[in-house]
């Protein structure tokens, strides 16, 4: 007896937040469909989908992160950046890497590309910053894209003065605003980073997961069902549009078929394309226009810091004393900088020169990819992955318009360091590529089916009427902010048409 539906109306495989808007849109607008999401990992937290910092328990804690970890549970992780710099490969908590096919010889490869298997996806383990986006990072097309913005800010519970409090949050950005903000506009200006998070009556922290987006509407919903360990191995399509999924339940390894008229994948921006391809749907520029924001570090030290300033709400995930800071894109300034505390020195400091709680702060540029169709994850017509899927290799590399980029933000994270405070390290640090877990583009979207994307404006497949697709990789144009804010915009949008064809 197979615990899956035979037959619903919109199948939904990935439980991340896009695939999550996409539940929760249906479940406000069209109660009456019955909708069923598939996800190949367990679920590690509740409500389903809830961030693993609200996990007050650090074992417990740390045991969701190891369930999140899929074939690669139980691998060394990454604790400190100093595992980084020593050039160790390993995933951070909570996530596994390719175990094979991440570089090949010649190129750049993205050697941490990393992912998680879990309800909630990444976004059980993610920062929360949801900063929207600016200039070339905007999608021209979408006349609506910043009431889908808006939309996206709902279903993340987005805010921006979680931190507001914080004793040093008001005196990083003054000393931000006084490097940077000359010439700027207001909306481009240092200013608190916009966070999926609130604070409780009691002042702790809750950080939005994938369980914010579906919210009490769809968890109520009778017609929503939401399977764990559940392989989605095929989308299948007939007569030329979408039928259904084949599903295979992880936990007894039977295999079976849920019908469904429309099928939405949100798998991530590596396997999104993965179970495109696997189910025969290849149009040209599937997996292609792979992009990674490449990342530089930073660390200083807060001058004229004041002791006694205690973290009153310690174990929330991010110490509190600096806030987050947010250093918006700009064409000019091709750069994401995001600013906020680290809860330890990254390099040593003398005993006779102690740290004040609080006024060590890390400094990262998030810089905008050179788009390049070459830039793609390619999947193997024998080869199989961990889960039986076709796998992967990643082709990336990086033009010298990248790298010339990459140098402008070293120099230019020195000199935000340096407005900040007092620089620990004279060196910024380059993290590995794949460390940002930002991909998109490998199910992009476009305004015609001229062979440059996979979906319409509307997020659907071309040539697959019914097949959806959602996520970072959705997202067409380079970036250097966070993705998460912009792919839940696109699910919205997606959804809103799913909408009007059930009629």
């Amino acid at each position: 007896m197979t615990r899956y539906p035979e037959s619903v109306d919109v199948a939904i495989v990935g439980s991340g937040p896009a695939g999550s808007a996409y539940a929760r849109v249906l479940s406000e607008r069209a109660p009456d469909a019955t909708v069923a999401m598939f996800e190949v990992g367990p679920t590690v937290s509740q409500p389903p989908g809830a961030h693993v910092k609200n996990i007050p328990d650090p074992e417990e804690r740390s045991r969701a992160q190891t369930l999140s970890e899929g074939p690669g549970a139980g691998a060394e992780t990454v604790k400190d950046p100093g595992a980084v710099k020593a050039g160790q490969r390993r995933a951070r908590p909570g996530t596994f890497l390719l175990d094979r096919g991440y570089q090949v010889e010649g190129e750049d490869g993205l050697p941490v590309a990393a992912m998680s298997s879990n309800v909630g996806g990444m976004s059980a383990h993610w920062t929360g910053a949801c900063p929207r986006p600016g200039g070339s990072e905007r999608i021209g097309f979408l006349d609506d894209l910043d009431e889908m913005l808006g939309e996206a800010e709902r279903l993340l519970g987005v805010t921006s003065d979680a931190f507001e409090a914080s004793p040093y949050a008001a005196l990083v950005r003054e000393r931000l605003s006084a490097a940077v903000d000359e010439g700027r506009v207001a909306e481009s200006r240092v200013q608190p980073m916009p966070l999926a998070v609130h604070r409780r009556p009691d002042g702790n922290l809750v950080w939005s997961g994938s369980d914010v987006v579906l919210g009490e509407v769809t968890r109520a919903n009778p017609n929503f069902s939401l399977h764990d360990e559940s392989l989605v191995t095929r989308v299948l399509v007939e007569e030329g549009r979408a039928a259904g999924v084949e599903v295979k339940d992880l936990r007894t390894g039977e295999t079976a078929t849920v019908r469904a008229r429309f099928v939405v994948v949100a798998a991530d921006a590596l396997r999104t394309p993965q179970v495109l391809w696997a189910s025969g749907i290849r149009p040209a520029a599937l997996g292609r226009y792979l992009n990674d924001q490449a990342q530089i570090v930073f660390a200083s030290r807060i001058r004229d810091a004041v002791d006694g300033d205690a973290d009153r709400h310690a174990g929330t995930g991010v110490s509190e004393q600096s806030g987050v800071s947010w250093v918006p894109f700009t064409d000019e300034m091709p750069f994401h900088g995001q600013i906020m505390q680290l809860d330890a020195s990254p390099v040593p400091i003398a005993e006779d020169d102690p740290v004040v709680p609080g006024s060590i702060v890390g400094l990262g540029l998030f810089c905008a990819k050179d788009l390049q169709a070459s830039d793609r994850v390619e999947f193997s017509e024998s080869e199989r992955d961990s889960y039986g899927m076709p796998a992967m290799t990643i082709h990336y590399t990086l033009t010298e318009h990248d790298r010339a980029v990459i140098e402008r933000a070293r120099q230019e994270i020195v000199r935000l360091g340096a407005a900040v405070g007092e620089p620990l390290d004279p060196q910024p640090f380059t993290m590995p590529l794949g460390s940002s877990l930002h991909y998109q583009g490998t199910v992009r979207m476009g305004q015609s089916d001229d062979g440059t994307s996979v979906c319409s404006p509307d997020s659907e497949v071309w040539g697959a009427p019914g097949v959806f697709v959602a996520g970072n990789g959705v997202i067409p144009t380079p970036t250097a902010c966070n993705p998460t804010l912009t792919a839940v915009a696109l699910s919205v949008r997606g959804a809103r048409r799913i909408v009007e064809q059930l009629g």
